[in-house]
């Protein structure tokens, strides 16, 4: 069954709704360089995560530009895992899953020459439709055949963003059948807030595809 993670958290009733959807991660962003309605403070972040309840993963969505910054905000958020967006390669990746105590998502464009380098580096791939500063959230798909590509290529799970709506999350499944699927804007009525209904069903059309049947 395919996973599904809601992400751009900003309050305890989105948290608390994105996890009574079923979600099995929930994201939150803080300490990124582009502007986005989905940021908060590293320690509202810190404060959002630690509710998070037991077999649902809180996910610190940044994009530091050093390992020590990566480390320091994961030591200050203490999610579960960090998903780094930005310029950081792949060398820096391995050294932030090495050093932090959290899992280490490496968001990359499936295009990217160092896919599989980023692959070796960290615990899990997110393949999204990035802006010029190398940020997420940007409401835009991208090829879904050539990430289903890297799926059948990479034993590192893959996790799909970038353009899911409640709407196309079955059809993005079925295409690319990946180990989860990833969502922000495609769920709110407004920027940084959750459409609560929209929510339950994404995650119920995004678990209910079998993959590989």
């Amino acid at each position: 069954m395919t996973r599904a993670k809601i992400c751009g958290i900003t309050c305890e009733s989105d948290r608390d709704a994105a996890v009574a959807a079923g979600a099995d991660a929930v994201g939150i962003t803080a300490a990124v360089t582009v502007d986005t309605p989905r940021q908060v403070s590293t320690e509202r972040a810190a404060v959002l995560a630690a509710a998070v309840p037991p077999f649902v993963a809180s996910v610190l969505v940044t994009m530091p530009d050093t390992v020590s910054r990566a480390v320091g905000l994961v030591e200050r958020v203490d999610p579960d895992a960090v998903q780094l967006h930005g310029s950081l390669g792949p060398e820096d990746v391995a050294a932030v899953r090495e050093r932090a105590p959290a899992q280490v998502v490496a968001a990359v464009d499936a295009t990217d020459a160092a896919v599989d380098a980023y692959a070796d580096a960290a615990d899990a791939l997110l393949v999204d439709s990035v802006d010029e500063q190398g940020g997420g959230g940007t409401g835009e798909t991208h090829d879904w055949a050539r990430t289903a590509e890297l799926v059948a290529d990479l034993q590192t799970p893959v996790i799909l963003a970038g353009g899911l709506t409640p709407d196309n999350v079955a059809e993005a499944v079925e295409t690319v059948e990946p180990f989860a699927v990833d969502v922000a804007s495609g769920v709110e009525f407004e920027g940084g807030r959750k459409d609560h209904d929209a929510v339950r069903r994404f995650v119920e059309r995004a678990e209910s595809v079998e993959v590989g049947a």
